[in-house]
């Protein structure tokens, strides 16, 4: 399992910091890990699978 910071997460996903709160918030959005007092991450395999299935959705409409 890899943990990917907020910036390699802005790397891969072109949305605001706001933007990825709200879709948090949503539910629509994979969760972030709190890894101590001022430092978060994501799961890299959970941020993929999200991207791959707007891919997916694109390739079906």
């Amino acid at each position: 399992m890899r943990i990917i910071s907020k910036r390699e997460l802005k790397e891969m996903v072109l949305y605001s910091p706001q933007h990825i709160q709200r879709l948090e918030n949503a539910g629509t959005f994979p969760k972030r890990v709190v890894l101590g007092p001022n430092r978060v991450g994501w799961v890299l395999d959970e941020v993929l699978e999200w991207l791959q299935e707007r891919l997916d959705r694109r390739e079906t409409t």
